[in-house]
Order: structure tokens, then C-alpha cells, then sequence
């Protein structure tokens, strides 16, 4: 029987993917501006950053002054600017999501606090970009911009505070401690309030000058909570509090501060109306972060994916090395030339976390991307609904449900053929901006928490296994890139910014939203085309692996346990939650199997590229192949888990005995069905006796259509493992530079 892809042995890897590559894999190829900032992000990253590290200044809880040279490097190369916009002294026009993760995955591809050191600013100035008045973006945008030529001031820096002290550090974003209450309040006057708050794990309140913090009202004349900025020359007490003494992320100042100030109402960020002698704030604070997190999440999931693809090189440099200089190691010898790399279980263990890394990349990439072209749409709909006078969230939600009802009708229309389609409707859909808005929108609800889940928690575990590669030097604080600070790193990344089950949580929810379930509906037949072209991919196996997970997503929805119960509801996090982890493997491999697609296509355009690029996209496929298996063999393993674990397993008693044979009733049936009693598993003699196990087999009716397609399943990964071996020889071939170049 022939094959579907025949055996030939294509030329291995030359080079680690270069810029040439990356930008074309995360379509930023026709950015010059972005190229540029990649540049200058990767020089302070590279210099001033490394450079701290290898002198040991992780080694203090204190924000010293060597450390606050950063933010001066932060400003000359452009990465503070980054984030304004160019009426308030920013260079960067347009949505900024994917620039931002660009600089986040080149400072943590050193370290990970340096990064976030630098996203923090950002952080702070993000409820006042997202949801500020005109007048407050204007005025402190252009504050934290770093001066132009002649201007004679300092940039302002700002810290987010939204988490309160132990003991309820972390409990719920949505129970603060922090309040705010009226102090003053003159006839035709502004009203003056008195905030009260005590943060835990601030980044950046070391220096900052201002502070966007969570607070609820203590006072009847302020309803809800909102979000107010605090500045240090306030009125009253700003404690930077005292440093967090963290074992990750020292290059970030973090504090634990005591704010007890008086501000201005306009201080609350997005304004407020006063209706029957109340301050009403036009958005409470969980508004307010919604909007923020949404887009700040997926830089911090970017860091960790940066860790992992730096961690290759040093590990082949140490697997080669790591005999020479002994007796038995001549230069010349195999053992000198490949050390480790002479077997396979270093290079297989390697080729999988550089799959893990390059699909953590791609989905972080991705969502950066898609956040880049929603900004737009949401607010475009912003103004849309003002004029129409909807505000709140149920009228919005009110609103939308014929949107989505619209939006449905175009992905209908997408998958009907052209020549059937109702042109005029098609097209009225297809340019309506709502619509555009709501499908958009449903994915990258998706997106976010699924980046921020997958990658940090996938990336922290994947990390463990980049120091094992790196045996005992791993642990080391000379260990080449800096593992061991990169896998103690990755431990706090998984927890920014809402913990894994905050992630699960989310994502258990917007997953059920018809509209994303539409679009990856038409994802799976998307993969069986890629598969057509391009079988090497493992495409076909992550087709078959997402309709696994779309089976059991609709069987839980209607499935009960062994007791009555229903399964999947927000109460039963053993069910949501496994799904949700399930569906992160899932878009990863996607979205890294897409961006290959990318580079096909264009890569051939780029003459930089022309000589290697057959090499490239051989190694760059056959990674994707081995990301599909995995993923297919982890949503499998969690889907049969969830399809079959809450079944109760029949008993030997007279309710098992039910779906048993006896063994007198296949002596009469052997004379009319030869053969019957061969196929019989169970069998219960006369006297009552019976295999010996737990119980007779559980009976699987109902469930047979899961059963044919993980059985379909485990045959797609033919020939994962072959991909596993050619990525071994090619890394065991692939040239590095002699050293890093860092630090410097």
C-alpha cells in the first residue's frame, strides 16, 4: 500500500531561525517601525539587562540605583514611548498590543523582570487609556512620555494597584478592601475624597510617581467601585511601603504600600455622573480591569514561550560540550563533536520544548495580533451604541443578541458554497462593523485566557525540563541564558495578572459562546484542507483531536454523573476546567501550524531567506507534527477522562450480572451462533463465578461515537515519531554561534 507522504530525506537545518524567519512566522514582515523596535528592545535587553544579571543585582529585594538605570535605557531606546500615541509624545500609530509583545519577548528573553519592569508602566497608564476621560489620558499619557529635546522635566512613572495585603492578597479581584469616601463636598464645588488602600505586590512602586488603584465606596454618596489615580505630592500618606521580598522578577521593583490620601473626583478614572446626590463613576473597577487584562495578558504569556526559545541554544552548546576537555574526548571523535547529542533522548526531550516554545509563541503572537484589530472595531461600537443610547452591560448584551444572531447568519454563509449564496445579504453582513466586532470579539475571549493558561503554565513545567537538559549546570547562577532564573521566573508569570484557575475560569465560560464555537467548527475543516496540501504537519491529527473536544464539549453539556448530576456547570471545575486545558494545546498547535503556512507562502519573497528557507520549513513542519501529537494525546487523554470517569463501574452484584453472559445461556447460543461464546467478555459460571477484576466492563452505549473518533485519533499519530527522529538529526547538525551574545 502506498504511503501518503513518500520518504525523502530533505536537506536539515542549517541556522536557529533568524529575524528573517520570525518576522514572516509572526507576520510583522512589512512593519519596518516594528523591526526597528525589536532592535532597540533586544540592545537594552542584551546590554544594560544582561549585564545587571551576571553582576548579580537579582541578588536584592531593593530597587537600587543600578537597577534604575534601566528606566533610563527604557527611555532612550523608545520603549517607554511605545505605549502613547503621537499627540502625547509616542511614535507609534495605532494599536499597540503586538508592539508591546514584541518588547515583552525580547527583554524576558533575558529576564522576565526587566520585562515586566517595563510593562508595568504600562499597566498603570491602561485603565486611563482604555477608560479614562479625554482630559486624563491627555494629561498623564503625555506626562509618562519621556521628554522630547529641550524639555526640562522627568518622566512620570506609574504603578497598577489592584491586589490587597495577606490575608486577602489574591482572593477575588473582585473584593477589595480599599475604599473611598466623600471628605468634601461644597455646593457647585467638585467633590474631594478621601482614599484608603492597602496594596500587596505592586510592581513599580518603588519610584512611581502615580497610581491607578482599585477601590469600593464607604460612603453612601459614592455608589459601587471604581478606579482612581493617586499621585505622590496628594494630600495625605503615600507609602511606597516596604519591598516585597520575592526569590523571582528582582530586576521589578515590588512593594507592599499604604495609600491614605485626598484627591479630586476627577481623579476617578472614566469620570462620573451625580444622580440624586450620589457620585455615580461611569465605570466600576471591574469594568476597568476587564478592559485592561483582556490585553496585557497576553504580553505576560509571551514571556514565558521567549524563555523556552532562548533556552535551545544554550542547551545544544552545553549537549555538544559537555565531554570535551576529558581523556576520552579527542577532537574529531563523535563524542568530542556531538557530546550528549550521540543519543536520542537529549535530542527528542529538546526537539519537544522547542515545539512547546514556538507553539506558546504563535498563540501569544496571535492574540496580540487579533487585539490589534479589535481595538479599532470596539471602539467604532463604543460610539455606535452611545448614539443609540445603550449603556450597561445587560442593555449591551440586550443589544448584541441580534448582532450575533447576524454574525452566525455570515459564518453560514461563509461555509455554503459561492455560487449559492444570497449575494446581497452576504455582502451587507460581511461590511457591517458590529458584526465584524462580535466574531472577533468571541475569539479573542478565547484567546486571551487560553494564551495566558497554556503558555505559563505549559511553559513553567517545560522550563523544569530545560534545566534537566542542562544536568547539574542548570542550576547553577553561571548557567548559560540564565535557566535557572528563567524557570523560577516562569512560576510567578503563571500566577500575574489572575492565577491559573482565574485563566481556567474564563476561559471555561467564553468557550461556550456559540460564535467562537461556529468559527472553530470551520477551524477543524480549515486543518483537514492544511492536512490535504501539507500532510506533514500533523494538521489532520489536530482536525481529529478538535473534534474530539468538540464531542465531548457538547456530550458534557447534556451528560449527568453516576448520581444525577449535571456535569458541566460552573460549580464542577473538575469538568470545565480539564476542558478548558484540553483546548489550550488545541489553539496552540493551530495557531503554530498557520504561522508555518505564513511562511511558506511568503518566504519566498524575502531573498534573505531563499537559500535555507527549504531546510527551515521542513524543521519548522515536522515540529508542527510533533506539537499536533502531543496536543492530540493530551486532549484525548483529558476528553476519555471526562466522557468516561463519571459513569459509576458496574459491580459484581446482580445489577453488573445484568449485562453479563451466563455461561449455560452461550452453551445453548453456541448451537445456533458458532462461535458466540469467543466473543464473550464476561461470563458468569453457575456458581456465581466470574473473571477476576473490578467488575464486568462498563458498557460504553451512547458513547460510541467518542470511541470511533479517539480510535481515528490514535492512528492519526502515524508517523509522529518519524518527524521526532529527523528533528533529532537535524538539531544534532544545526550550527550555533560560538557564544551567546549576552551577557555583554
Amino acid at each position: 500500500m502506498a504511503t501518503t507522504v513518500p520518504k525523502v530525506r530533505s536537506e536539515t537545518l542549517r541556522t536557529l531561525p533568524d529575524d528573517s524567519v520570525r518576522q514572516i512566522l509572526w507576520h510583522f514582515a512589512d512593519r519596518y517601525e516594528l523591526q526597528m523596535l525589536v532592535q532597540s528592545a533586544r540592545e537594552v535587553a542584551r546590554g544594560p539587562v544582561a549585564r545587571l544579571v551576571s553582576e548579580g543585582s537579582r541578588g536584592t529585594h531593593e530597587w537600587t540605583s543600578k537597577k534604575a538605570k534601566l528606566l533610563e535605557a527604557f527611555d532612550q531606546s523608545g520603549i517607554t514611548a511605545v505605549f502613547m500615541d503621537p499627540e502625547h509624545g509616542g511614535y507609534l500609530v495605532g494599536p499597540k498590543n503586538l508592539a508591546l509583545a514584541l518588547i515583552a519577548f525580547e527583554l524576558a528573553w533575558v529576564d522576565a523582570g526587566a520585562a515586566t519592569c517595563s510593562l508595568a508602566g504600562c499597566l498603570a497608564l491602561a485603565p486611563i487609556h482604555e477608560r479614562g476621560t479625554p482630559e486624563q489620558r491627555a494629561h498623564y499619557m503625555a506626562l509618562a512620555a519621556p521628554p522630547a529635546p529641550g524639555e526640562d522635566r522627568h518622566t512620570y512613572r506609574g504603578a497598577f494597584c489592584l491586589t490587597e495585603p495577606i490575608p486577602y492578597v489574591g482572593v477575588d479581584t473582585g473584593m477589595l478592601s480599599g475604599k473611598v469616601r466623600v471628605t468634601e463636598w461644597s455646593d457647585g464645588q467638585e467633590p474631594l475624597l478621601h482614599v484608603e488602600k492597602r496594596g500587596r505586590f505592586i510592581t513599580n512602586m518603588g519610584f512611581a510617581n502615580f497610581v491607578t488603584a482599585a477601590v469600593d465606596s464607604g460612603d453612601d454618596r459614592i455608589k459601587g467601585s471604581c478606579m482612581v489615580i493617586i499621585e505622590e505630592s496628594d494630600p495625605g500618606v503615600f507609602d511606597r511601603g516596604t519591598p516585597t521580598r520575592k526569590l523571582v522578577h528582582q530586576l521589578s521593583s515590588t512593594c507592599d504600600p499604604i495609600f491614605n490620601v485626598h484627591v479630586p473626583a476627577s481623579r476617578i478614572v472614566g469620570g462620573y455622573t451625580i444622580k440624586d446626590g450620589a457620585i455615580i463613576p461611569n465605570y466600576n473597577h471591574s469594568e476597568v480591569i476587564e478592559a485592561v487584562f483582556k490585553r496585557t495578558r497576553v504580553t505576560v504569556a509571551l514571556m514565558t514561550s521567549a524563555k523556552l526559545l532562548s533556552a535551545i541554544e544554550p542547551i545544544i552548546r552545553y549537549q555538544r560540550g559537555r565531554f570535551r576537555g576529558s581523556e576520552q574526548a579527542k577532537p574529531g571523535m563523535l563524542r568530542y563533536e556531538l557530546g550528549l547529542q550521540q543519543r536520542q533522548d537529549a535530542l527528542h526531550r529538546l526537539a519537544n520544548l522547542w515545539a512547546i516554545g514556538e507553539a506558546g509563541a504563535a498563540l501569544g503572537f496571535a492574540a496580540a495580533r487579533l487585539y490589534d484589530e479589535l481595538d479599532p472595531l470596539e471602539r467604532e461600537k463604543d460610539a455606535i451604541l452611545a448614539t443609540k443610547g445603550i449603556r450597561g452591560g445587560k442593555a449591551e448584551l440586550k443589544f448584541f443578541r441580534e448582532v450575533n444572531q447576524s454574525a452566525l447568519e455570515l459564518l453560514r454563509l461563509e461555509a455554503t458554497a459561492e455560487e449559492k449564496r444570497n449575494r446581497d445579504v452576504y455582502d451587507t453582513l460581511k461590511n457591517d462593523r458590529l458584526v465584524e466586532f462580535a466574531l472577533k470579539d468571541a475569539v479573542a475571549n478565547v484567546l486571551c485566557p487560553a494564551a495566558k493558561l497554556w503558555n505559563t503554565g505549559t511553559g513553567a513545567n517545560s522550563m523544569r525540563e530545560a534545566l534537566s537538559l542542562m544536568g547539574g549546570y542548570g542550576i547553577t547562577e553561571d548557567c548559560p541564558g540564565f535557566l535557572a532564573y528563567k524557570w523560577m521566573d516562569s512560576q510567578l508569570e503563571a500566577t500575574y495578572e489572575g492565577p491559573e484557575a482565574v485563566q481556567r475560569r474564563n476561559l471555561s465560560v467564553t468557550m461556550t459562546n456559540e460564535l467562537f464555537l461556529a468559527q472553530y467548527r470551520q477551524w477543524i475543516g480549515e486543518m483537514r484542507r492544511v492536512a490535504e496540501h501539507r500532510p506533514g504537519t500533523g494538521a489532520c491529527t489536530l482536525a481529529t483531536a478538535m473534534q474530539l473536544w468538540l464531542w465531548t464539549y457538547r456530550h458534557l453539556r447534556v451528560a449527568t454523573d453516576a448520581d444525577g448530576g449535571a456535569l458541566y456547570q460552573s460549580a464542577r471545575q473538575g469538568v470545565t476546567f480539564p476542558l478548558a486545558d484540553a483546548l489550550g494545546w488545541l489553539l496552540a498547535t493551530r495557531q503554530q501550524t498557520l504561522d508555518l503556512i505564513e511562511l511558506e507562502t511568503k518566504g519566498p519573497e524575502n531573498p534573505v531567506l531563499a537559500e535555507g528557507l527549504a531546510s527551515t520549513l521542513s524543521f519548522l513542519t515536522d515540529l508542527c507534527h510533533i506539537q499536533a501529537a502531543r496536543a492530540a494525546g493530551e486532549a484525548g487523554r483529558i476528553c476519555a477522562e471526562l466522557v468516561f470517569g463519571y459513569n459509576r463501574h458496574p459491580a459484581w452484584d446482580e445489577e453488573g450480572y445484568k449485562g453479563c453472559y451466563r455461561s449455560d445461556e452461550l452453551d445453548s447460543l453456541e448451537g445456533l451462533i458458532p462461535g458466540i461464546a469467543s466473543c464473550a467478555t464476561d461470563v458468569v459460571g453457575a456458581d456465581g463465578s466470574h473473571p477476576v477484576k473490578a467488575g464486568p466492563c462498563a458498557s460504553c452505549q451512547g458513547l460510541e461515537g467518542f470511541q470511533r473518533l479517539r480510535s481515528k485519533l490514535d492512528g492519526c499519530l502515524t508517523g509522529a515519531q518519524l518527524a521526532k527522529d529527523r528533528l533529532a538529526e537535524a538539531i544534532s547538525k544545526v550550527m550555533i554561534p560560538e557564544a551567546l551574545d549576552y551577557p555583554r
